[in-house]
C-alpha cells in the first residue's frame, strides 16, 4: 500500500522545470548575477561537451524570460529546442537596479547616453568563463553564439561586434536600432548598421516580424548587412503582428549550422574593427587610444603587413578625435629580436614617418601613431609583400554627390613598398545603373617608393537619382601591375533629383528663436505642433554665418511624414560642399515619443575664420520627420494591429549659407 501511495504521489507531482536558475559572484559588476540555463536531456548521462547559445532579453524583462508572456511562449520554445538538440542555452540577466522603475521603466544592459557604470561586455566574458568552468561546454568561438530580442537583439549584435574573437555566430529578433556604448562620461552612439565590418568573421542572422513597430529600422540594418558580402549574413521575415521573438527554433538551428562550420575556428588573415572603448584587445592586437574626448577607434584591413587606423568622434562620418594618439602591441607575428620598418603615412596630405622598431622576445611590435587617420605599413622578416592601397575618398569611404552633374572621382593610390611600383593599371566599374562612368581606366607609369598618385583628373562620372532621400550606389576599383591584383571600392550617396531649396531657412548664430515643432502623440498615432524656444550657435546673432561663427540651421517643411505635421520646423544635418564649413558637433536628440532609443541627428557647424568674405557656402541639408503610422482597421488574422509603426522620412535640400536665413 505504501509503495502504491508513493507511486501515486510521484505521478501527481509536477515535472521539474526544463531549466535551472543559478547565480554567481560577478567581479566586474561587484554583485551577485543571475542566469537561467537550459541543459540537453542527456547532459547528466555522459561526458559529452556542448556548444552554448547566450540569449539576451528585451526591455523590462529579466533572465527568466517570463515578464511579457508569463513563461508560456519563449521559455517552452527554448526548452523544446534544447530537449531535441545537443546545445546549452543560457539566458543572461541585463538587470540594472537603478534603471528598473516599474515594468515599462526597465532599461536593461546599461546602454543609456549617461550610463557606462556597468560594463556588460566585460561581464559577458566573465559569464562565459564561469559557464565554461561550471558546465561541459565546447569552449571556442565557433561553438559560442549570441541571440536576443529587441534590446537583447541589440546586445547580441553589439557584443558579437565588440568581441568577435569570442563569438562565432549572432542572431537578433527585431533588434533595437541604436544605443550608447563606452565608458561612463565618454559614451558614443552605437548603431549596428554603422559597424557591419566588425562581423567579417561572424555568421549573422536578422529576424523581423512583418508587423513589428520598428520595421523601418530593421530594414536599414538588414540593408547594411546585405550589402556587405564579406559578412556571412542571412535574413528571415515572419508574418506576425507583434514585437516578439518569432521562429526561435528555426533561428537556433542557424546556430547549429554555425557550430558545424570549421572555418569559424580560423582567425582571420585580415579584419576590421570599430571600438568605443579607449583600450581593448582584438584578435591578439592590443590597442589603446590616448588623449582627446570620447570617440571611436576605427581599424581597417588589419593584417601582418599593416593596417589603416582612424579615430572618429562619432560614427560613421565624424571628424578625428582631436589630440589623440593610438598605441599598438601586435600579436607575436614577427621574428623575435629582428628589426622592422614601420611607414606611418597620413591619409590626407603630409609626409610619411619612418619608424624603426625591434620585435620583442615574443615576436611583438610596439608603436604609437597620431589619431588623425594613418596608413601603417610594416616591412621586415616574415611580413608579406605589400599591395597598393586605395586611399579613402572621404572620412567614411563614401562620396556624396549631386545628381546629373559631371563629377571628378577622388581616386588616390598609395605605394606602401620600399621600392617603386611600375605600370600600375587602375580600372573602375559599377553594377549600379544610376552610375555613369565617363572614364573607367588609367595607367600609372610609376609610383615611387612610399609615394602616392592622385587620379582625380582622370576619373569622372555622372550620377542619377529620383526624388526623396540620398540614394546608394557603389564603385569597384581594380589595381593590377604584375601581381595577382588588388581591389577596393567606395560607396556613393547621390542627392535626390529634384533637389529643392528649403521654403524657409533660419540660422541660429548665438540667437534665440521660437519654432513651431511637431510632436507625436504616442503609439496610437496623431500629434500636434508646440512652440519650442532654443538658443543655439555662437556669434553676433544676426542670422548670417560669418567667419569664425558657429550656427545651427533650421528649415520649415510644408508637409512632414505625418498627415498632421504641416509647416513645422526642423533642425537639419549639414553636409558641406565647400572646405570652409566644418561640422563641429553632431547633435543627438531623442526622437520625440518614439520609445526606441533612436536619435535625431543634426549639426552645429562652424565657418572657418579664413573663409573668403565673398565665397559661396554651398551645402546639402537633411532633415527627418516622423510619424506613428497607425491603421486601427488593420488585422492580423482575428487580432487588430496593436501598435503604430514608427516611421521616419528624410528631406534633402540644397542651400547657400552665405545668405543666412530670415
Amino acid at each position: 500500500m505504501l509503495e502504491l501511495l508513493l507511486a501515486q504521489a510521484l505521478a501527481a507531482a509536477p515535472p521539474p522545470p526544463p531549466f535551472e536558475d543559478r547565480a554567481f559572484a560577478s567581479r566586474v559588476l561587484g554583485q551577485l548575477r543571475h542566469y537561467r540555463i537550459f541543459l540537453p536531456a542527456d547532459y547528466h548521462e555522459g561526458r559529452r561537451r556542448y556548444p552554448v547559445i547566450y540569449y539576451f532579453h528585451g526591455h523590462s524583462d529579466r533572465y527568466t524570460l517570463e515578464r511579457y508572456d508569463g513563461g508560456k511562449d519563449t521559455v517552452p520554445r527554448i526548452a523544446r529546442f534544447v530537449a531535441a538538440n545537443p546545445v546549452i542555452v543560457v539566458a543572461v540577466d541585463g538587470f540594472v537596479a537603478e534603471d528598473y522603475e516599474g515594468f515599462y521603466g526597465g532599461l536593461p544592459w546599461d546602454v543609456g547616453e549617461h550610463g557606462g557604470s556597468y560594463d556588460f561586455g566585460a561581464h559577458f566574458r566573465e559569464l562565459v568563463s564561469h559557464i565554461d568552468s561550471s558546465f561541459r561546454t565546447l569552449a571556442s568561438r565557433r561553438f559560442r553564439a549570441t541571440s536576443g530580442l529587441s534590446m537583447g537583439g541589440f546586445m547580441s549584435l553589439y557584443l558579437s561586434a565588440r568581441h568577435p574573437e569570442w563569438i562565432g555566430s549572432a542572431s537578433a529578433f527585431n533588434p533595437g536600432p541604436e544605443f550608447y556604448a563606452g565608458e561612463a562620461g565618454r559614451r558614443v552612439l552605437w548603431r549596428p548598421k554603422d559597424h557591419v565590418l566588425n562581423h567579417t568573421k561572424t555568421m549573422i542572422r536578422l529576424v523581423r516580424s512583418s508587423g513589428d513597430y520598428i520595421s523601418q529600422y530593421h530594414e536599414e540594418t538588414r540593408l547594411a548587412y546585405a550589402r556587405e558580402e564579406r559578412v556571412p549574413f542571412e535574413f528571415r521575415q515572419d508574418e506576425y503582428h507583434r514585437h516578439w521573438a518569432t521562429s526561435i527554433e528555426e533561428t537556433f538551428a542557424f546556430h547549429l549550422r554555425a557550430f558545424d562550420t570549421p572555418a569559424l575556428d580560423t582567425p582571420p588573415d585580415v579584419f576590421h574593427h570599430d571600438n568605443a572603448y579607449a583600450e581593448f584587445s582584438i584578435w591578439g592586437w592590443q590597442v589603446q587610444r590616448r588623449g582627446g574626448a570620447a570617440g571611436y577607434t576605427v581599424l581597417r584591413d588589419v593584417s601582418q603587413r599593416g593596417l589603416r587606423v582612424e579615430t572618429r568622434r562619432w560614427a560613421p562620418d565624424g571628424p578625428p578625435v582631436s589630440g589623440s594618439t593610438v598605441a599598438f602591441v601586435t600579436p607575436p607575428h614577427y621574428k623575435p629580436g629582428a628589426g622592422y620598418v614601420i611607414r606611418d603615412a597620413p591619409l590626407e596630405d603630409g609626409e610619411p614617418r619612418r619608424l624603426n622598431v625591434q620585435a620583442d622576445a615574443g615576436g611583438r611590435l610596439r608603436f604609437e601613431v597620431p589619431g588623425d587617420g594613418r596608413l601603417i605599413s610594416i616591412s621586415g622578416p616574415g611580413a608579406s609583400r605589400h599591395q597598393p592601397d586605395l586611399l579613402p575618398v572621404s572620412r567614411t569611404d563614401a562620396l556624396r554627390v549631386l545628381p546629373g552633374l559631371e563629377v571628378s572621382l577622388p581616386v588616390r593610390i598609395d605605394n606602401p613598398r620600399t621600392e617603386a611600383m611600375k605600370n600600375v593599371r587602375v580600372a573602375l566599374s559599377s553594377l549600379y545603373p544610376s552610375v555613369e562612368l565617363l572614364a573607367q581606366e588609367a595607367e600609372i607609369p610609376e609610383i615611387p617608393p612610399g609615394g602616392r598618385v592622385d587620379l582625380s583628373s582622370q576619373f569622372r562620372a555622372r550620377f542619377h537619382s529620383g526624388a526623396g532621400d540620398f540614394q546608394l550606389a557603389r564603385i569597384d576599383v581594380t589595381l593590377t601591375a604584375g601581381w595577382p591584383g588588388a581591389s577596393g571600392r567606395f560607396d556613393v550617396l547621390i542627392a535626390p533629383d529634384p533637389l529643392p531649396e528649403p521654403s524657409e531657412m533660419i540660422l541660429l548664430d548665438g540667437r534665440t528663436h521660437t519654432f513651431p515643432v511637431f510632436r507625436q502623440k504616442g503609439n496610437q498615432g496623431g500629434g500636434a505642433a508646440y512652440l519650442r524656444t532654443v538658443t543655439e550657435g555662437k556669434g553676433n546673432g544676426n542670422g548670417i554665418l560669418e567667419p569664425g561663427e558657429e550656427a545651427t540651421v533650421w528649415v520649415r517643411i510644408p508637409q512632414g511624414l505625418d498627415p498632421l505635421d504641416k509647416n513645422n520646423w526642423r533642425r537639419v544635418r549639414v553636409f558641406s560642399l565647400t572646405p570652409w564649413i566644418e561640422e563641429m558637433e553632431r547633435i543627438e536628440e531623442e526622437k520625440e515619443r518614439e520609445f526606441t532609443g533612436a536619435r535625431d541627428l543634426t549639426s552645429l557647424v562652424r565657418l572657418s575664420p579664413g573663409a573668403p568674405p565673398e565665397a559661396s557656402l554651398p551645402v546639402l541639408l537633411r532633415a527627418e520627420t516622423f510619424s506613428f503610422h497607425y491603421t486601427p482597421d488593420v488585422r492580423f488574422g482575428p487580432e487588430p494591429l496593436y501598435q503604430a509603426f514608427q516611421l521616419h522620412q528624410g528631406h534633402v535640400f540644397r542651400a547657400d549659407l552665405r545668405g543666412g536665413g530670415r
